[in-house]
């Protein structure tokens, strides 16, 4: 007679390992829509490092990656001076970077503007065919296969962008990818970044 009060638990046990993701997919997804009721940008997310300098890093090259018959050389913060800069952090592995990415073939045939790569946490291979197959809009490409620089970065998702100033400024931090529709304000930050650096450099 004790039998079936002995395996009376089991099916409760089941039944909660169902319902407790639905509460818990419940209550994030009920604190997006709030989030989203707000008026809060999820991607205006500022970063601590905006105003300061760039992190010092020196990433190696990503092996094999040629653009117009000449090896991509790797990056450094040394070489973010000297004009304004867009910091793209991407992988192949990332959905929403195959998206941008015809945008930053866009972007760099802006006059006056480098734009430099950081291949985040990639297989080099899977990294160079995914540049070879979409195009290579960087002129410099580091491999940072620990995601070690991203960390100093602040980096937490790809694609992340940081305009760079020719002072070597963090000036601003673009979080998602950039569209057609935001184009136009990721270009007047950039000459805002100009504008900053150049002020900077003449004090």
């Amino acid at each position: 007679m004790s039998e079936p009060h002995a395996s009376a638990p089991e099916p409760v046990r089941r039944s909660l390992l169902l319902i407790v993701p639905l509460v818990a997919f419940a209550v994030l997804a009920g604190l997006f829509f709030l989030r989203l009721r707000s008026g809060i940008d999820p991607a205006a997310i500022p970063s601590v490092l905006i105003g300061k300098p760039v992190p010092a890093f020196e990433l190696p090259a990503v092996p094999g990656l040629e653009a117009d018959g000449k090896p991509v050389p790797g990056l450094s913060s040394a070489d973010l001076k000297g004009g304004v800069t867009l910091v793209n952090f991407w992988a192949s592995w990332c959905a929403p970077c195959q998206v941008e990415h015809p945008m930053l073939m866009r972007l760099a045939r802006e006059p006056g503007l480098r734009l430099v790569g950081i291949d985040y946490k990639d297989a080099p291979e899977n990294g160079r065919r995914f540049l070879a197959r979409n195009g290579v809009p960087f002129s410099q490409v580091g491999l940072d296969a620990s995601g070690r620089v991203g960390i100093d970065f602040g980096v937490y998702g790809v694609p992340e962008t940081f305009i760079v100033g020719p002072d070597g400024i963090i000036r601003d931090k673009l979080v998602g990818i950039v569209t057609p529709e935001n184009l136009n304000g990721v270009l007047a930050k950039i000459r805002a970044a100009a504008q900053a650096g150049g002020q900077a450099a003449a004090r």
